[in-house]
This record gives C-alpha cells, structure tokens and sequence, in this order.
C-alpha cells in the first residue's frame, strides 16, 4: 500500500495542497484572533462588502464555493455575534440581504491587514507567484467544471500584465 501512495503523484499532490491550506488557514487564524473572528468570518465580511447592499444569502454561497445552508449557519453565527444583520429586500419580500453592522465593518477593516498571508507568499519570487497563481487558476477551474459549477468566482480579479 504505501508502493502504491509512494507513486501517485496526483494524490500525493492534492495532500501536499491540502496542508499548505490548513496550515495558512492556521496562521491566519491566529492573526484573527485577536480581533475575535475566524478566517471564514473574515472571508464572509471581505465578500458582502465586495458585493455591496445587494449581498445576499445565495450569492455569498456562490462566492465562497459553499454550501447554501453552510452559510445560512455561518450568517446565523455571525449575526448574533453583532457582525452582520440580514434585512428583508423591499422589492422582492423573499429575498434577504445581508449588511454589515459597525462591529463587522470595524472587524473586516482591521482583517485587511492580511500580515500572516503576507509574511508566507514573501518566501516566493515573482515568477514564482505568476506560476502558482496560473496552475491554481487551472486546478480550480478544472475542479469548478468537475462538480458542475459554471460560474467562475469573480475574486481574484484576472491578473494584469
């Protein structure tokens, strides 16, 4: 069995990918933390904000590649943590927008200050960010067409030459 583990680069690949991201996820939890937010916190602030007074529920989903009820549970979290409140949309009675209290506007800007990513991406040339960048891109895209998503998240923005 560990033959088998020892020559399946793809799966030795994915895992080698899979604990560079818990172990940034990590790090930047720990930078979080003393503003009293997770990093998936920080990624639902970053996201209604991007988005605008027309957040909602759904698109947030959309954005983040969760699942819809997984960020119904998160929203619900944060809501009562005073970070967000949800507002029923006046035009379409059905439909709920998600905004931004003072105390999430106060957390989100001081989660800007992104050190710890900052500190890790430092150990890679240029180059080298131009050539991740462009096999992530690659590998989510792929992933995305997998699993039927046909919608590319509009973050990152496309980079520029």
């Amino acid at each position: 069995m560990s033959q088998y583990l020892a020559t399946d680069h793809d799966y030795n690949l994915w895992v080698l990918l899979r604990q560079t991201r818990d172990a940034i996820i990590k790090a930047r939890a720990r930078e979080l933390q003393q503003y009293g937010i997770s990093s998936i916190q920080a990624a639902v602030l970053f996201t209604i904000q991007a988005i605008g007074d027309s957040a909602t529920p759904a698109e947030i989903s959309r954005r983040l590649i969760r699942e819809p009820h997984s960020v119904s549970e998160l929203l619900s979290r944060m809501e009562r943590e005073g970070l967000i409140k949800r507002v029923k949309d006046l035009p379409r009675k059905n439909q709920v927008r998600v905004l931004i209290t003072d105390k999430g506007r106060q957390a989100y800007e001081q989660s800007t200050e992104r050190e710890a990513i900052h500190r890790i991406m430092s150990v890679l040339s240029e180059e080298e960010h131009q050539q991740l960048r462009s096999c992530l891109e690659k590998l989510r895209d792929e992933a995305l067409r997998q699993v039927g998503i046909r919608h590319k998240p509009p973050f990152p923005p496309p980079q520029s030459a």
